[in-house]
């Protein structure tokens, strides 16, 4: 990357810059490849933020399944980390992740799971697993909320054999001959997945991120107090991909002992420390051990840090010094939070980033954890909250006594409770991924770069004003 013009002598956010067209023999969009190199596997350079209200299991199989990775957070206790952990490995590759109910659930508690859209579904199943029926999502508008799901599925939705589905684009043409835009998969009776339209479509545009096994990828966080030893090979033995070793200051001797003793393991996979801001801060992370560098303090939605403490840094430069010190230590770095739009994705990619972690915006998404609630005017919404506000820091101390639970808690920072609104023409992970990979390739195309790499050197970068920044945006109406 270079700037087109002097290089600045302040710190730049995304806001402050854009990407500047250059000659291009790149031809087409799809030409491009998006895969981070960074040791992980990962096809797309899209992580999901380490946060209860935006990674659990089935965003993580999702975004997986789409080439991307997800990273489970460290306040899951062990036990159900464990159990999160095998769960995506055991998802299939082929088919769509099932929002599952039994016959006795209401329609209330499926509209609490899954909106009433086309292309997503309701599947029935018993206690023993055996399948009981399929409703698609549309048909659960205006129904009764107390309706029994088993009563609505009278008339059995068709259903697809897995043995019929060769490859993505059969899967597309049996929808399409059965007139289905969803429709339950089985394999000898069993339910193995979903599929929709679209999502066989996009089966023949993204590439999962498997491992060695052909098993969708997936990431943990861990904290860096206790037994941080013990918990990393807990993890690794239950089949995590890359651990990520996360506290809010990174740049400690408490992070630097943990992380050499970690590595010290000898797992065989990637480890993510962080977060940081500067050049030191990545040398001294690597020394101890790190792979890839987890750099932003302060950019996130949820975070309160630089105006509780003063402490961070504008995330572009902050991601531009990262990287750079990290490729001449054989490293990588991931930029952590601060993204809004495509565009801030391709401007932290070509600051360095190997890949991009995205939190608040994939927590207003169908595959994220929690309910989806209705606000007054009757848009959808999901809670979101800061990992260091009164609301994390309960959950995570929670086994605590009363008294040192007041203790931590007293001094809690960030964001306990925000509405993040799904967006009603892009409600799933999916949707997300397509409108961000697409502003991502054209970005590439635009540079003349038909990789990750290409696109980190041959990038122009110049600055803007706040009114250059507002010129770019679309209106909302006519003028």
């Amino acid at each position: 990357m270079e700037f087109y013009g002097e290089a600045p002598t302040f710190d730049l956010t995304y806001s402050d810059v854009f990407l500047v067209p250059s000659r291009s023999g790149v031809t087409s969009r799809l030409d491009v490849s998006l895969a981070p190199g960074d040791g992980t596997g990962a096809q797309l350079p899209i992580v999901s933020a380490n946060m209860n209200s935006v990674t659990g299991p089935r965003l993580a199989a999702t975004l997986a399944r789409r080439g991307g990775l997800g990273v489970l957070p460290q306040d899951m206790p062990l036990q159900r980390l464990d159990a999160a952990i095998r769960w995506v490995k055991d998802r299939t590759i082929e088919f769509d992740v099932p929002v599952e109910l039994g016959p006795d659930a209401t329609v209330a508690d499926a509209l609490a799971l899954i909106p009433p859209l086309d292309g997503h579904g309701i599947v029935l199943t018993t206690p023993d697993g055996s399948y009981a029926g399929c409703i698609p999502a549309v048909e659960l508008e205006g129904k009764d909320s107390n309706a029994r799901l088993g009563d609505l599925a009278s008339g059995a939705l068709p259903s697809i054999d897995a043995e019929d589905v060769s490859d993505p684009r059969a899967a597309f043409d049996l929808l399409v001959a059965a007139d289905l835009t969803f429709a339950p998969v089985l394999r000898h009776g069993r339910l193995v997945g979903t599929l929709s339209r679209t999502s066989a479509l996009r089966s023949t545009l993204y590439r999962p991120a498997v491992d060695s096994s052909g098993r969708l990828l997936v990431a943990a966080a861990i904290g860096i107090n206790g037994d941080v030893a013990a918990k990393a090979k807990a993890l690794a033995a239950a089949g995590v991909d890359t651990l990520v070793l996360d506290t809010a200051h990174g740049h400690q001797e408490g992070m630097l002992r943990a992380l050499a003793a970690v590595k010290s393991l000898g797992l065989g996979i990637p480890l993510v420390a962080g977060n940081v801001v500067t050049a030191q801060g990545v040398t001294d992370l690597v020394a101890a051990g790190a792979d890839i560098v987890k750099v932003g303090v302060g950019p996130g939605a949820m975070c309160t840090t630089r105006m509780m403490t003063a402490v961070g840094r504008p995330q572009f430069s902050a991601v531009l010094e990262a990287a750079e010190t990290s490729r001449d230590l054989g490293a990588h770095v991931w930029a952590d939070g601060g993204v809004r739009y495509p565009r801030d994705v391709a401007l932290a990619l070509a600051a360095g980033a190997a890949s991009v972690m995205v939190g608040s915006w994939f927590a207003g998404t169908v595959e994220a954890p929690g309910a989806l609630a209705t606000d007054a005017s009757g848009r959808l919404y999901k809670e979101s909250w800061g990992m260091a506000s009164t609301k994390a820091v309960q959950e995570r101390f929670g086994r605590l006594d009363p008294y040192e639970l007041a203790r931590k808690t007293l001094f809690a920072e960030g964001i306990s409770s925000s509405k993040i609104y799904l967006d009603p023409d892009r409600p799933s992970l999916e949707d997300l991924l397509d409108m961000i990979t697409s502003g991502i390739r054209s970005s590439f195309t635009y540079a003349g770069a038909a990789s990750l790499a290409e696109f980190r050197e041959r990038a122009l970068v110049g600055l803007q004003s706040a009114s250059g920044y507002d010129e770019g945006k679309a209106l909302p109406v006519s003028w």
